[in-house]
């Protein structure tokens, strides 16, 4: 039997209570939330499926996602320092198709560290916190590193805007890799673009754009040429060398226990010595999710783990899921976004990590009413 949200409130304020108890500060933000800024900073899957509706006097706003957000937004308003929250309650998303475990108006109960002095610390014990509240359902436990990623594409022998490029579309593994392909040469160039830079060489991009015929769009004429002067430019950049796209190929099919993944990250930083700083950040991380009791052999490290959620994510991720039951959602995610409070900081930066729990899944999987 399904539970019913009476049960599922019950079970976020029972999950809330232990990071009460931890210290956290209780916080409700709103349901109906300014969506002009927010929806950016979610990923594609979010923002294709959030309800929004336009107000005539506060402008576009949507139903709340997710907590993770709004709880940054306000605590970097309030311009604190160290601090903890909690939250229980609604979130909203648009489902295109019915999936066991997808509604469209669910649960979370979640806790969020905001703490400069020992990231890894507060990583660890995120983790820790959330792998003790849900141990009696058995799930299986993954992490990644999306910083991992993000300074291998530093180190790459590729201008800034390519870099840029790539570091922007980190979260889309498609688009990620038709980029890295085609930067690298493993591609060839559209003909469509082949027969435009052919024109760019011998050609003024004023003449070009004259003798299209008159502008169409909303384009002005300056970002249009601005536009063509840059792909003049990326097409006359020597090709990313095809060993440090094998680097990063090698990187992202990890798939391993952590300490065995370390190693092999280890063996691609000899060349790609980039790599370092993040895989030192990752080896303490490790040692104080020993210190703190995890059984590092029972989890699982992906290299891609995390690109295809939330792109706030800039750092340690982590998720739990149920065994056995590919169909079901993550019943806990979360992972480190220090990006994200300095974009709603305004420049302003604190270090942050948390997650959040799907009460409602927690209660199905302890009935057997999500098998």
């Amino acid at each position: 039997m399904m539970p019913t949200k009476d049960q599922v409130r019950a079970e976020a304020g029972r999950l809330q209570g232990l990071f009460l108890e931890a210290g956290a500060t209780a916080v409700d933000p709103d349901i109906l939330q300014p969506a002009d800024t927010l929806l950016d900073l979610y990923g594609e899957d979010i923002r294709a499926r959030a309800y929004v509706t336009a107000d005539p006097l506060q402008g576009e706003q949507m139903l709340r996602p997710d907590f993770t957000v709004p709880v940054v937004q306000m605590h970097m308003a309030a311009g604190q320092g160290a601090a903890r929250y909690t939250y229980a309650g609604e979130v909203f998303r648009r489902q295109e198709v019915a999936e066991p475990g997808r509604a469209n108006e669910y649960f979370q109960a979640g806790l969020e560290i905001f703490d400069a002095a020992d990231p890894e610390e507060a990583e660890a014990e995120v983790f820790v916190r959330f792998a003790s509240a849900l141990a009696p359902l058995g799930l299986r436990a993954a992490m990644g590193d999306i910083g991992l990623l993000t300074a291998a594409i530093s180190g790459l022998e590729a201008s800034a805007p390519r870099k840029a490029a790539l570091l922007r579309h980190a979260w889309r593994p498609q688009r990620f890799r038709a980029l890295l392909d085609r930067y690298s040469g493993r591609v060839p160039v559209p003909p469509a673009r082949a027969a435009l830079l052919k024109r760019l060489a011998v050609e003024p991009a004023a003449e070009i754009m004259a003798a299209t015929g008159p502008q169409i769009g909303l384009r002005a004429p300056e970002e249009i040429a601005a536009r063509l002067a840059r792909l003049a430019a990326d097409a006359a950049e020597p090709p990313i060398p095809a060993a440090q796209v094998t680097l990063i190929d090698d990187l992202l099919a990890i798939r391993a226990a952590p300490v065995n993944a370390l190693a092999r990250l280890r063996d691609i930083a000899v060349d790609m010595p980039a790599l370092d700083p993040a895989l030192d950040r990752l080896e303490r991380r490790l040692d104080v999710m020993r210190a703190h009791g995890v059984d590092l052999e029972a989890l699982e490290f992906e290299a891609s783990y995390g690109r295809t959620t939330m792109e706030y994510y800039d750092g340690f991720v982590f998720g739990f899921y149920a065994g056995g039951q590919p169909h079901l959602p993550p019943v806990a995610s979360g992972g480190r976004y220090d990006a994200l409070t300095r974009v709603l900081g305004q420049g302003r930066e604190m270090p942050a990590v948390g997650g959040m729990i799907r009460p409602g899944l927690v209660l199905e999987l302890a009935t057997g009413g999500a098998a």
